[in-house]
């Protein structure tokens, strides 16, 4: 998921979508435990999904403008 896509939801949506992506979570690594998994790499991107949704929900309680840290960011990968 993207970080455009995420800063793009609401406060409750956020909350909501953290709930699903720890539930998915739970459920690839009990598959992971029982041997049933298929995809490993899922759980990587789960857990930065929720990181991406975390850092955002946190910049937003600190009023830390968006422009500000995308700027930033967009000028190091330029570099």
């Amino acid at each position: 998921m993207k970080t455009s896509e995420i800063r793009d939801k609401s406060d409750e949506e956020l909350v909501e979508l953290e709930k699903e992506l720890r539930d998915q979570l739970i459920r690839i690594e009990v598959a992971k435990a029982t041997q049933r998994s298929t995809n490993t790499a899922q759980t990587r991107g789960i857990k930065r999904d929720i990181a991406r949704i975390k850092t955002i929900v946190h910049e937003r309680k600190m009023g830390i403008s968006n422009d500000a840290g995308e700027s930033s960011a967009d000028a190091a990968k330029e570099d």
